[in-house]
């Protein structure tokens, strides 16, 4: 929200032939597979990719040799499997696969769910390149009390399991799994430290009721205190611009009506979140939770997956360009 800190607020049993004699011939063969993949992009479609099932893996046949009747034994046979390099899903974890495979994610749930238990903690100031800041707020809510950090870590949810399904690496900066925070700083340095390929940070905006639409925010030039925004600027643009436009597209929502111009777009240097990631990162406020047209989408969970498949085609398209 914008007035916030952080916020513009998963054989047959083998034949057996009749034994004439002491001849005794044993079959015994078996490669076993394991196949795995996905690979499915839409890129303007809203669609967001689907898996195919793996086929089942048969095991290896276990139990004591068949002895056909007669004195006669079957000479043994020893047979020795060489498992592939992707033997079972149950032995070994199949690694990702996908357009977006070996590229990392990080986002960021604007919030946490219990921020507003700790006001002391949240209150502390943290310097963020041009000036000290709040660590964190609590975020804003509809009129019905549907939190921002609710909405906020639904969709970050929905965006993990889409951005999954194309083979990226997805954390997030927090999964009300702390009981408050991370700081504006610490969240910044969780993007840096991962060395992420791209950093979106969800959030709801808190402006007024007739005030309705989404805004995508994007870093602006700042080099002070320990925030120097140069080497990510363009590339944030980039990545805003994808979003913004892959957004319109899955859900229909309008850029904003009271920032950025009708763009969609909005540039700033008070945000801590922005101005001290070293890697491409923007906020986006996908909408107004207190205005009631567009707290109705917001609160709708078949909204929110369109919101979430947006965003991820946005941050897919950045990251295939």
């Amino acid at each position: 929200m914008s007035y916030d800190s952080e916020s513009p607020s998963q054989s047959p049993a083998p034949g057996r032939r009749r034994l004439r004699g002491n001849l005794v011939i044993v079959t015994a063969a078996l490669v076993p597979t394991a196949l795995a993949g996905w690979l499915v992009w839409q890129a303007m479609g809203g669609s967001g990719g689907q898996d195919d099932k793996p086929p089942q893996v048969l095991p290896l046949p276990s139990g004591p040799a068949v002895t056909p009747s007669g004195n006669a034994r079957p000479p043994t046979v020893t047979v020795t499997a060489t498992p592939s390099p992707s033997a079972s899903a149950s032995t070994q974890s199949a690694r990702p696969t996908g357009p977006l495979a070996g590229r990392v994610v990080v986002i960021d749930p604007g919030h946490n769910p219990s921020n507003f238990k700790h006001a002391a903690e949240i209150n502390r100031q943290v310097d963020i390149g041009t000036n000290k800041k709040e660590c964190d707020t609590t975020g804003t809510d509809t009129e019905g009390g549907y939190t921002e950090a609710a909405f906020t870590l639904d969709v970050s949810h929905r965006i993990r399991a889409l951005l999954e399904k194309l083979g990226a690496t997805v954390t997030y900066t927090q999964d009300n799994d702390r009981p408050f925070g991370p700081c504006v700083d610490e969240r910044a340095a969780i993007g840096n430290r991962a060395k992420a390929d791209a950093v979106v940070s969800v959030h709801a905006d808190g402006a007024g009721e007739g005030n309705h639409g989404f805004h995508v925010i994007l870093p602006a030039l700042v080099n002070a205190g320990k925030a120097n925004t140069a080497p990510i600027v363009a590339p944030s643009r980039e990545l805003g611009v994808r979003i913004a436009g892959k957004f319109v597209h899955a859900t229909g929502m309008p850029p904003s009506n009271y920032v950025g111009d009708g763009t969609g777009l909005d540039v700033r240097k008070d945000l801590g979140g922005l101005n001290l990631s070293t890697v491409p990162k923007v906020f986006i406020e996908c909408g107004n939770m207190r205005d009631s047209g567009d707290a109705a989408l917001l609160t709708s969970a078949d909204w929110r997956q369109k919101a979430a498949q947006g965003i991820a085609d946005g941050i897919s398209s950045f990251l295939q360009k």
